[in-house]
């Protein structure tokens, strides 16, 4: 009797095993697209042109943007008109690419979206860095001075891009910045204080600070940030100790923390599948929103590969892209993934 039950459980404990390995994730790897040419160096950010199907892709330490077409998923052109370049923009209803680049002066870079001629630059302080374009009233802002320009504040410029001339600053009373988020369905702008452990609210049409949520006994060292504007939740990830914040948007209240202890450097809010990414290593960790309160529950935890902390969601063909740097023999890649229902 004991022989029969001893085999049972182990049929069992085999059919569990089993069970759990057919369990689809949330990302299913699909390809892997090779940039060859390129040698050890970080990327920094993605920016997508949904028009015109592409994805652009800072290669910071190579002095390159990688440009990657969305129809087939190959890598179609190499710019390599920038020094060290970071963050990007782009206006699809007049197709210029905006390259923020601190590799030399500091400056935003500005090219034809089709021959990649360069048309022009726009001057900025030093520490030229973190950006985010805003298609609604083609502005485009920038995040740059703060420690390396001598200033205990850092300034958010405004760029018209209809102009391409600066026509306004934001000042942050830190003196480094991290990222940039804005709600499309209303005025206001997030931006991380990165030493202080806070949160800065912007008005985009006074173009100035309205309001400053702090969270000192939460943790400092603010990085990538998400917004979920439908439900009024602001994701920040805090790099000591390691955790995500999950803020109200409305009232700058504390609703809850998620662990992520790792190197992060993006962080996604996908509404329509109402899932949280943060890009990263060792892990890149995916979190489901419950329809029951504020309850985020762990979704997956993907395996990455070496550096890989850049990464966007293109919702259509709602894909995940992630850049993996070239390290050794090995080449840089970027890893397109299934979002699995």
């Amino acid at each position: 009797m004991k022989k029969i039950m001893a085999m049972f459980l182990i049929v069992l404990a085999v059919g569990v095993v089993r069970g759990h390995s057919q369990v689809p994730g949330p990302l299913k790897l699909v390809q892997t697209i090779t940039l060859p040419g390129l040698k050890d160096g970080d990327f920094d950010h993605f920016q997508v042109d949904p028009a015109g199907m592409r994805l652009f892709l800072a290669a910071e330490d190579n002095s390159a943007i990688e440009v990657i077409d969305l129809r087939t998923n190959k890598l179609i052109q190499k710019l390599t008109g920038t020094k060290a370049p970071h963050s990007m923009g782009y206006n699809t209803e007049l197709k210029k690419l905006y390259v923020v680049d601190d590799g030399g002066p500091n400056q935003v870079e500005v090219f034809d979206g089709t021959s990649f001629q360069l048309l022009g630059t726009i001057p900025m302080e030093a520490h030229a860095d973190v950006s985010i374009y805003d298609p609604a009233t083609q502005l485009f802002y920038v995040g740059n001075g703060g420690r390396q320009a001598k200033q205990d504040y850092t300034l958010i410029s405004v760029v018209d891009t209809k102009t391409d001339k600066k026509v306004g600053d934001i000042k942050i009373d830190a003196d480094r910045i991290e990222t940039i988020r804005f709600e499309a369905k209303g005025p206001r702008m997030f931006t991380n204080m990165y030493s202080k452990g806070s949160v800065a609210v912007i008005d985009r049409t006074k173009q100035s600070v309205v309001a400053t949520w702090s969270f000192p006994q939460e943790g400092k060292n603010f990085g990538s940030m998400a917004l979920d504007e439908p439900d009024h939740r602001l994701f920040v990830h805090s790099r000591d100790p390691g955790k995500v914040l999950v803020i109200d948007s409305e009232s700058g209240k504390l609703i809850t923390t998620l662990p992520c202890v790792g190197d992060y450097d993006d962080a996604i809010y996908d509404p329509g599948t109402r899932r949280l990414y943060l890009i990263g290593t060792p892990f890149l960790k995916v979190w489901q929103k419950s329809e029951e309160g504020d309850r985020y529950d762990t979704l997956g935890q993907v395996p990455t590969a070496f550096h890989s902390i850049t990464g966007i969601v293109v919702p259509q063909p709602n894909r995940l892209y992630i850049a993996v740097n070239h390290h050794g023999t090995t080449d840089a890649v970027v890893q397109v993934y299934d979002v699995v229902p």
